[in-house]
């Protein structure tokens, strides 16, 4: 576990203080004057739009864009290139895309999957000759998938769009060849993936300096990035895909052995699905199908939802006071994370009984699984890794965009495309080598993703896009903010700030923030739970966008074209909310 944050200062060897003294900053927290006190943040309230992610810089670049004309699908892909630059161990365009959107024109919501599939060599021989006989490799060429980031965007921009690469990887560009300044959080974050980085050459000549991360408050610059960015905005997505950047991925993995080829990159196409849904307590919420996990927060709602009355349990009642109230939600999380693993994959190569996973009535099959008294052991499967990037925008005519891309684990597969300044993901780590298993490894498979957008609709219109990164935490992380914001009634910002579980099925090991373990940590042991006081580095790093419309909803204006500036915004306010474990904000105008 990495160093809690007041520690971080005196391990980081600086000294701050107005007079020179080094050491532990420990003071008192204070308070709030009205509502929730603990609230480290109020929301951001604006009516023209928002824009909200885990890095300043990004969130504004993603403002400047629709105080420009622009809209929230240009927003978020002008956010997404910028994050690539701040949070390079995250996402990239060596990465993958998920999005869900509210499309105001045409009044709907969509979804597209912008996963990148394994490159045609990539078989269960193939790795075994390469001595991977039982697991996948965590890193190395091996573990890379075809890139699915740069289409996505691209695909995203054609349908609703209003501006080109040109206009929108600008703020990125310029910010990689000027440099920007590295925090704490990510020099951590940095520091874990020194190790992958120092394996490749190309690597440690982009992202170490004197083979270390950048030191905290130094200026990181990353000409070759500004170059790939300057090349996509020439040329398009195909300078990817067919171009001179898809001949550089091409040369980088045949000198590492790797299986990419010309074909893998060139037939990359990212895909329009339908979104998957349920009803909690009047809300629809919606999730990303597989290959995500997006049916696992929708089977723990119905759970949740189903089995609390008929075991006498009231969770509001009970509130996040209540030991009871956390095991039945840990309780719920087991057996949803059960079926994920169990289940999930690539529905183009497995069958997947989602439509019966999602029902209410499975969810009452499940009831009997939990005891209140005791702790289920589950299977010991899982559980992935994080490393991720979530934001999410909206705008003045109504458009909401949820939208997450990463590289998988901190600096992907540590791979380098020279000359172009990013690591290719290393998505592939989630493949399996059993044979039984629906995520077997095959050429042009996409494999088991953890990235999952969010979105809720109250009475057809659109109400929250939000997310929380974070591997195996993000599925029992969306539901945890849902229930604090429908169960309990949190604002879009305390929703997040409050106290959160991770449980790692694999080890079946349970994760409580530091004031909630003070709380009921020995309460819940006393319930077999195997509980550990944990920081907030595996609780996900949350974002999200709040509509509350006002007395005309919705308005005139959504008819409007993307684009076209309208004089008025639409009736009502976005409120928007960044979660303080990570760097973030949300700014609106």
């Amino acid at each position: 576990m990495r160093p809690s944050v007041t520690c971080s200062l005196l391990l980081a060897g600086l000294s701050l203080g107005q007079h020179g003294h080094a050491g532990e900053f420990n003071a008192p927290r204070g308070d709030r004057s009205s509502g929730w006190l603990p609230q480290s943040r109020s929301e951001v309230l604006a009516r023209n739009g928002i824009v909200a992610t885990s890095q300043p810089l990004a969130a504004q670049a993603g403002l400047q864009v629709l105080k420009n004309g622009g809209n929230a699908i240009d927003a978020a892909v002008a956010t997404a290139a910028v994050m690539n630059v701040v949070e390079p161990g995250s996402a990239g365009i060596g990465g993958d895309v998920f999005v869900i959107a509210w499309l105001a024109k045409e009044k709907q919501l969509v979804a597209l999957n912008g996963s990148g599939r394994a490159p045609s060599g990539a078989t269960p021989q193939h790795l075994a000759q390469r001595g991977f006989q039982n697991k996948m490799p965590e890193h190395g060429i091996d573990s890379a998938t075809v890139p699915g980031a740069v289409d996505a965007w691209d695909v995203l921009l054609k349908r609703a769009g209003t501006l080109s690469f040109r206009e929108l990887l600008q703020p990125a560009a310029d910010l990689a060849e000027q440099g920007f300044g590295v925090s704490e959080r990510i020099r951590n974050d940095w520091k874990d993936g020194a190790e992958v980085l120092s394996a490749d050459p190309d690597s440690i000549k982009t992202y170490l300096i004197d083979g270390k991360p950048p030191a905290t408050y130094s200026v990181f610059r990353n000409p070759d990035l500004a170059h790939a960015f300057h090349v996509l905005q020439a040329q398009g997505r195909d300078a990817f895909y067919k171009g001179e950047i898809a001949s550089a991925i091409l040369a980088k993995s045949q000198a590492l052995g790797g299986t990419f080829t010309a074909e893998d990159l060139a037939g990359t196409r990212a895909n329009w699905v339908a979104p998957l849904s349920t009803n909690y307590h009047g809300y629809d919420v919606f999730e990303f199908p597989p290959n995500t996990q997006g049916f696992a927060v929708l089977e723990m709602l119905n759970i949740l939802e189903v089995c609390a009355p008929k075991l006498g349990v009231n969770l509001a009642a009970l509130g996040p006071r209540s030991a009871l109230y956390w095991h039945v939600l840990i309780e719920a999380k087991k057996l949803a994370y059960a079926d994920l693993y169990a289940y999930n994959g690539d529905p183009q190569f497995t069958q997947i009984p989602v439509p019966r996973l999602i029902s209410k009535t499975y969810a009452a099959e499940q009831c009997r699984r939990i005891d209140l008294h005791k702790a289920s052991t589950p299977a010991a499967m899982g559980d992935p890794v994080g490393g991720t990037v979530y934001l999410v925008t909206a705008d003045r005519w109504g458009n909401m965009v949820s939208f997450i891309y990463s590289v998988y684990d901190t600096f992907g597969s540590g791979v380098t495309v020279p000359g172009y300044g990013f690591v290719l993901n290393d998505r592939g780590a989630l493949f399996s080598l059993s044979p039984h298993s629906p995520n077997l490894i095959a050429p042009g498979k996409r494999p088991f993703h953890t990235l999952l957008p969010g979105f809720v609709m109250k009475d057809g219109q659109p109400l929250m896009a939000f997310g929380l990164m974070g591997g195996g935490q993000q599925a029992q992380g969306h539901a945890q903010v849902l229930i604090n914001m429908i169960d309990l009634g949190a604002n879009v910002q305390a929703a997040s700030d409050a106290a959160r579980f991770a449980h790692a099925q694999a080890t079946n090991t349970l994760q409580l923030e530091s004031n909630l373990y003070s709380l009921l940590g020995l309460k819940l042991q006393a319930l077999g739970h195997q509980v550990e006081s944990a920081n907030g580095e595996d609780m996900g790093g949350y974002q999200a966008v709040w509509f509350t419309p006002g007395a005309q909803s919705p308005p005139a204006a959504k008819s409007v074209p993307h684009g076209v500036a309208s004089p008025e915004p639409i009736d009502g306010v976005y409120r928007g909310a960044s979660d303080h474990r990570k760097d973030g904000q949300a700014v609106g105008w």
